[in-house]
């Protein structure tokens, strides 16, 4: 440990001591030309003091060289510091939960509000979005980018979105890409972007006409046409699953996204085509002449399997990072558990989300639970207990919330008595998905009862199942100033961190702040409250949520 410690001083040495230099020789530059940018110098030769550890411990306080002003500058006064060595503290636990919001594009639910908005339009709504959710201190956006076969963003294998420019293949104008910009806005706020998508619907009946940019007309061989008038891929036919899966790898491929996100639509609700059966009649029929002897029902649950398995194991050999996540119907079969009654994601859907849980096939699950607690035909808690007691590979179950429903007199208290309900339920993962964000930002007391829960910043749970190379700890400088300390601190593999925590003690009392990776600075006060700062330490968080170790320094 001894060995360790003098390793990693030693380390630092030479990161600060080259920090030294690199500002001597731009003071020395600047200097140079100082004629010619006089107020420029002014400002850039300010030059804090630089704090150096070395290893045996002792701690040595640095300045840059002298600087001689030009005739016109003003001499600069040098603040001394007083800071000791790195020391060991028993840190506060940060808290940790999953708080996502889903953002639908589909109808112009949610994003952008009109199909004929201008870019800028787009943008600013979008920021206030995340805006909203930052200041409630969500930390993830659920956002749906695949609607029907359609893209909001520059895809190679889909048209551009009706819902986004109100014509299917038209880009938005001025040109910009809507992903890459909600991947980067929403990482400067430190929450996490999953795209949503949806796999086998084709075109949505309030998505305008079909037309030749349409896949509908481009791939006919796959698609079929139900009574309400949307259009389906059929989901046995394999050349769906390719053209899915290719679709969902090429997102994964060029966008820094942290997610990739399914709903519960699979095969079609009855409702979808007017009660009858999906008219998948052409490749059941292939099937059965083959050979096959699957029952109907069995074969169709078998290739929606295969997808979800596929998926999974594609997106983890591609980037271990990006998590996988379903929101299936909230009901696996009425029954279960006994005495919940209602449809069946099994039977109707084809979809076998508990399968899907029992084998890991997902990193988080995130059942639509869009029931009050009471009464238990369809209890919230119960169900959520029940998917619990199938968590046999210990994923993140988080739940989704109907944050919208407006027929409960109280839905706000019973939202939060369900987040509430969920902390208690699964302690060692938490978290849950609100639909939608209109819930939110349309109901000032729903943001009241939310809010009330969601009162501090919060980490996402980590994924221990998802390896990732531990992170190195940070550096810390301090420079003490007149009435407060500027801390910045450094990282030898910045690209690797997502997040920081920054700690700071005032008189006996240790609280945290999570901060955007692009922060690594901030002036802290010298008094808060009345009483004096006496440390501050700094961690990093990778994206999988991970925390290095600690750097902490006492103030005197």
């Amino acid at each position: 440990m001894i060995r360790k410690s003098v390793v990693l001083h030693s380390m630092n040495l030479r990161v600060l001591k080259s920090t030294i230099a690199c500002v001597l020789i731009v003071s020395t530059a600047l200097f140079s030309c100082a004629s010619r940018k006089q107020k420029r110098n002014a400002k850039e030769l300010k030059s804090p003091e630089v704090e150096i550890v070395k290893s045996e411990g002792l701690k040595v306080t640095e300045q840059p060289a002298a600087v001689v002003p030009s005739i016109d500058t003003k001499p600069l006064a040098v603040t001394e510091a007083v800071i000791e060595a790195p020391f060991r503290v028993n840190l506060p636990e940060v808290s940790r939960e999953f708080r996502g919001a889903w953002i639908a594009t589909v109808a112009n639910i949610n994003w952008p509000t009109k199909n004929n908005f201008s870019t800028e339009s787009q943008k600013r709504e979008a920021i206030e979005l995340l805006d909203f959710l930052k200041e409630n201190n969500f930390n993830a956006v659920v956002f749906q980018v695949r609607p029907s076969a359609d893209a909001l963003y520059d895809s190679p294998y889909e048209p551009w979105s009706y819902f986004l420019t109100g014509e299917i293949g038209k880009k938005p104008s001025p040109y910009y890409d809507p992903l890459t910009f909600w991947v980067e806005e929403a990482h400067k706020r430190g929450l996490e972007l999953h795209v949503w998508l949806n796999p086998y619907r084709a075109h949505h009946s309030a998505g305008g006409a079909v037309t030749n940019e349409s896949l509908v007309k481009k791939m006919p061989e796959l698609v079929v046409r139900l009574k309400n008038g949307m259009y389906w891929f059929d989901p046995a036919n394999p050349k769906t699953q390719d053209h899915a899966a290719k679709v969902v790898m090429d997102i994964v491929k060029r966008y820094d996204i942290d997610g990739v996100h399914i709903d519960d639509y699979f095969y079609p609700y009855a409702s979808y085509n007017g009660g009858a059966d999906f008219p998948d009649n052409a490749t059941w029929n292939a099937y059965r002449n083959s050979g096959g002897t699957l029952s109907r029902a069995d074969w169709r649950r078998d290739h929606v399997n295969r997808f979800i398995e596929r998926i999974y194991k594609e997106i983890k050999a591609e980037k271990n990072f990006v998590k996988f996540g379903i929101s299936p119907f909230g009901i696996w079969k009425p029954g279960y558990p006994a005495g919940v009654t209602g449809s069946s994601q099994y039977d109707e859907l084809y979809a076998d989300a508990k399968l899907w849980l029992n084998k890991g096939w997902i990193d988080y699950f995130t059942p639509q639970l869009y029931w009050p607690i009471e009464p238990q035909k369809q209890s919230f808690t119960a169900l959520l207990r029940w998917w619990e007691s199938e968590n046999t590979q210990k994923r993140h179950l988080w739940p989704g919330l109907n944050t919208v429903e407006v027929r409960s007199p109280n839905r706000p208290q019973e939202i939060a008595n369900q987040i509430t309900a969920t902390r208690q339920i699964i302690p060692n993962s938490v978290g849950a998905v609100h639909w939608s964000i209109a819930g939110l930002t349309k109901s000032s007391a729903m943001v009241s009862a939310v809010k009330e829960v969601y009162q501090q910043q919060s980490l996402i749970p980590r994924s221990p199942w998802l390896k990732a190379n531990p992170l190195l700890t940070p550096t810390l400088l301090l420079t003490k100033q007149s009435s407060s300390v500027f801390a910045k601190w450094l990282h030898q593999q910045p690209e690797e961190v997502f997040q920081w925590i920054l700690y700071t003690q005032y008189g006996d009392e240790w609280s945290y702040e999570i901060l955007e990776r692009p922060q690594t600075e901030k002036s802290l006060s010298l008094s808060k409250g009345g009483k004096a700062l006496k440390a501050v330490a700094v961690r990093a968080v990778d994206r999988l949520s991970n925390e290095s170790d600690y750097e902490a320094k006492r103030i005197h």
